[in-house]
């Protein structure tokens, strides 16, 4: 999803399908990617950020894959 650079951001879980809401911290920089497990269905999923030079903001996330 993507929006102008605020405070929060939402992503989709790739699990159970709810619209999470998370946190933006700018400190972390432009491009950021950090586990978070999913406060609805308790699965991790990876969650990626990025914001380009305009302040414009997306996040998305994956499923956390278990290394074989």
């Amino acid at each position: 999803m993507s929006a102008n650079v605020h405070d929060e951001l939402s992503y989709v879980c790739s699990a159970c399908g709810e619209e999470i809401v998370v946190p933006i911290d700018l400190s972390a920089g432009s491009s950021q990617q950090y586990v978070e497990d999913c406060p609805v269905c308790c699965r991790p999923n990876v969650i990626h950020i990025e914001i380009d030079e305009d302040g414009e903001a997306r996040a998305w996330a994956d499923a956390e894959q278990d290394e074989p």
